[in-house]
Parts: structure tokens; C-alpha cells; sequence
């Protein structure tokens, strides 16, 4: 995306090669031209996302990097760097906070107006004010749906769990409910007949105990299903939310590698990992192995903070109530790694 908007640098270039300025102006206009693609470009490839999750340092300083550059090619091409402000507008829209877009719109179509007020040179001007205001709407709805469709996913993952509770709590109300309720009338039948009929009340208390028996067998098979069903559907749902916030998704492994006492835990780690991605990281890159007592989350985003928080430490314990170890380290593509070991 970055390369393709490049092409409209023509215009600055254009400005400089017919300009009257000084040599040494000149050569400091090319000198700033050349570091505002460079910042422009670096800032593209090293983590925009839209307007979501927190910018980088370096998305940040970046940005003011680019203002430096668009002036200093003022003393050369004049009102030619207005050139620069569809550049600075869609870096602020698609790099950093949705106020930070709201007040660069808000500068940059308000400079072009002054600099026409002032010199008078509306017909000279009047194109860029309308590529300006064009660009400003673009950038204003196109980030507006990019935000939305994040915060679906976001949603979609939330709700993902909710119906995983609903289903486990449906599940065992369906496999226990009749069988407490046979349970509790045969134990009050026993009751009765433990003095008179004491042959019939230990024939009671024995369908009891298989009833008993059944239901807990049943409870672990569910559990089980659930379980591993339910890890599986995980898999499918935050590769899903990554792949629609713009970034590259590897699944390797297979899902019932795990046993069903891993399957959950890995779901609830997997889950929060592509949260925090996704609010967080700015990564391009995700990839999710998944191994016999191991689930490992990579990502080549901005990297591991030097305090946890509150995601991670409850990561760490979920990891360590279902017995597993779980680490959070940078990984070897420069992002973060979270595994999860038993």
C-alpha cells in the first residue's frame, strides 16, 4: 500500500526539478524528499494497522519525522510541499489514534486554506485543496470500517466463549438432570423401606450407585467433547479475527494432539493470545503450533513488554491451574512468543 502511493511523490519532484531556488535549497529539498519516503515507507512496513490497538514509538516518531521533511522542502517548491499533506493525513488515519487522525484532517485542510488566503493563489491551489478534502473522507470512512471490523472480531471472540459455557452448562444440565432426579427418588424409596423391606432397599441403594456411576462417565465424555471440540473451534475462530485485521496466519499441528484435559486451557490461552495480538502487538505475521503437550503463539509484532499485564498474568494463571507451565519471551522473528507446556 505504501509503494503504490509513492507514484504521487511525482508532484513534489516534479516541483523541485522546475524550481528557480538556490542550489544548495534544492539540495535540501531533495535531501528531505528522500527522507520523507524513507519515514513514510518504514512506517508502513513496521506496523500500521489502521486506527485500533496502541501505535508504536517508532509509528510516532515517525510521523512528526515526515512534517520535518514536508517543511524543510518549503525554502525550495513553496506552496508546492502542501504536496506532502495527503501523505501526513492518511499516516496519521491508518498509523495512529482515531484523534490524532481527527486533528491532522483538521491541520492539513486548514493549512492549504491559509496558504491560499495568504498568497491568493486559489487557482493554483484549489486542486490540492480538493485532493485534500477527498482524501480526508476516504481516510475518515475507510478507517472507521477498518476499527469496526476489528472490534466484530473482537466481539466474536467474546462471544465465542459465552457460547462455549452455554453449551457446557446445557450439556451436563441435559446429562444430570434426569439422573439426580432418579437418584433422589430412589434414595428417598430406600429410606422408606430400609426397616421393612431392608432386600428391596439394598436393590434401591444399588441402582443408586450405577446411576451414579453413569452419570459420571457421561460428565467425563462430555467434558471430553466439549473440550476438544471446543479448542479445535478456537483455532478456526482467531485465525479467522487475525486473517480479517490484515495479518498472515500458520496453523501447524493438530488439535487432538492434545489430551482433553490440555484442550481447554490451550483454548482460553490461544484465545487471550490473539486478543492481545490484536490490541497490541501490530504484528503482520502470526503463527500457531500446536503439539503433544505443547501450544505455542508467535508473532512478529512490537514485542514483549517489560511488565505484564493483566492478560498476561492471567494467562499465567489458567496456565498454571490446569498444571502447565506457561512463558511469555520474544520470539524469533522479533515479535512475542507464548507457550504453554505440560
Amino acid at each position: 500500500m505504501a509503494i503504490v502511493w509513492m507514484v504521487f511523490l511525482v508532484f513534489p519532484i516534479l516541483s523541485l526539478l522546475s524550481s528557480p531556488a538556490p542550489l544548495g535549497l534544492l539540495a535540501l529539498g531533495w535531501a528531505a524528499l528522500a527522507g520523507f519516503a524513507v519515514a513514510y515507507v518504514v512506517g508502513f512496513v513496521s506496523g500500521m494497522r489502521s486506527a485500533w490497538g496502541t501505535p508504536t514509538p517508532l509509528v510516532k516518531t515517525l510521523f512528526w519525522v515526515q512534517i520535518a521533511c514536508a517543511a524543510a522542502t518549503v525554502p525550495a517548491i513553496g506552496d508546492g510541499a502542501l504536496s506532502f499533506v495527503p501523505f501526513v493525513m492518511s499516516y496519521a488515519s491508518y498509523g495512529l489514534r482515531r484523534a490524532w487522525h481527527w486533528a491532522t484532517t483538521a491541520a492539513g485542510i486548514g493549512l492549504v486554506v491559509i496558504v491560499i488566503v495568504a498568497t491568493g493563489s486559489i487557482e493554483d491551489n484549489i486542486q490540492i485543496l480538493s485532493v485534500v478534502i477527498m482524501i480526508a473522507v476516504i481516510n475518515t470512512v475507510t478507517s472507521w470500517l477498518i476499527g469496526r471490523s476489528v472490534d466484530t472480531d473482537r466481539i466474536r471472540l467474546e462471544l465465542a466463549a459465552s457460547d462455549e459455557r452455554t453449551a457446557i452448562a446445557r450439556d451436563v444440565h441435559d446429562l444430570l438432570g434426569h439422573t439426580l432426579t432418579a437418584v433422589k427418588l430412589k434414595a428417598e424409596l430406600a429410606e422408606r423401606l430400609v426397616d421393612r423391606d431392608p432386600d428391596r432397599a439394598k436393590a434401591e441403594l444399588a441402582d443408586i450407585v450405577r446411576l451414579t456411576g453413569e452419570a459420571i462417565t457421561g460428565v467425563r465424555s462430555t467434558v471430553t467433547g466439549i473440550r476438544g471440540q471446543a479448542f479445535a473451534e478456537q483455532l478456526v475462530a482467531s485465525r479467522a479475527a487475525l486473517e480479517s485485521a490484515g495479518m498472515a496466519v500458520e496453523v501447524s499441528g493438530d488439535a487432538a494432539s492434545l489430551s482433553p484435559a490440555q484442550s481447554l486451557p490451550a483454548g482460553w490461552i490461544v484465545r487471550e493470545a490473539t486478543t492481545n495480538i490484536l490490541r497490541h502487538a501490530h504484528a503482520r505475521t502470526v503463527r500457531i503450533s500446536v503439539a503433544p503437550g505443547v501450544v505455542t503463539v508467535d508473532d512478529d509484532g512490537e514485542g514483549v513488554r517489560q511488565r505484564p499485564g493483566n492478560g498476561i498474568r492471567g494467562m499465567q494463571e489458567r496456565a498454571a491451574a490446569a498444571g502447565a507451565v506457561l512463558e511469555v519471551a520474544p520470539a524469533p522473528s522479533g515479535g512475542t512468543r507464548v507457550s504453554m507446556t505440560w
